[in-house]
């Protein structure tokens, strides 16, 4: 398999607090892959890192072979863990938003799936429903033609529902030779969608496998090594 993203001692510090230290990690194309950790271990960081929004105080970051910069943001397709729509954008406007901005967004994609939805063009972002806020972003950021999505916390806080429609979504409708990266704590709810796992710790690597070494080698689920790895 082809590496998309590869990282070479990236580190990162705030002050005297090290968010990445010394990370060496290399995804592959065509797949999806599971950042796990607890709170404060440094996947927001990570994924920051790896959009350019925040620069790594040591180490390198290559995304299809080039360095972080205007030519990775064209081919790296992002979802925060915080809302990123204007409360009075509406959806259509949010579509033509995206297609001016990104020439690699499918907008006959992001049509078809907000009507799988039901979800009516002229709604303003304000009047709908935390779940509904969430696919409709998601919906917008998978319609890019990506090699890299990075999805910070997709499911967190909509119902059980609303996360098997948001993990098909995913497995629907991104780019089969990217690599997709999700980060989230609901590792029971995503580990049947997942490819490999990465599991990180006060900013450092633990574990890179895949879900079938995992179960091979442990003969547990990843939630189980999980709860075993971060046992308090």
């Amino acid at each position: 398999m082809e590496t998309v993203l590869q990282t070479y001692g990236l580190t990162k510090q705030y002050g005297s607090f090290t968010a990445l230290s010394n990370l060496d990690l290399a995804l592959e194309r065509g797949k999806i892959i599971g950042l796990l950790g607890p709170n404060g271990s440094g996947k927001t960081t990570f994924i920051k890192l790896c959009c350019g929004l925040i620069k790594p105080t040591a180490g390198d970051i290559l995304i299809c072979g080039m360095p972080i910069g205007v030519e990775t943001k064209k081919v790296v397709s992002y979802l925060p863990d915080r809302n990123f729509i204007p409360d009075d954008m509406k959806v259509n406007e949010m579509i033509r938003f995206f297609q001016d901005f990104y020439s690699n967004f499918n907008v006959a994609k992001a049509q078809d799936m907000m009507n799988r939805l039901g979800i009516n063009p002229a709604a303003k972002f304000k009047t709908m429903s935390k779940g509904t806020k969430e696919k409709v972003q998601l919906c917008l950021v998978m319609s890019r033609e990506a090699d890299v999505y990075l999805l910070d916390e997709p499911i967190a806080g909509v119902d059980p529902a609303a996360r098997d429609y948001i993990l098909n979504t995913i497995i629907s409708n991104y780019n089969e030779r990217a690599a997709v990266v999700i980060s989230t704590h609901l590792i029971a709810d995503i580990e049947p969608v997942l490819d490999d796992v990465v599991m990180i710790q006060n900013g450092m690597l633990r574990l890179h496998k895949s879900v079938d070494a995992i179960h091979n080698e442990t003969g547990k689920s990843v939630d189980q090594l999980f709860r075993e790895v971060y046992r308090c």
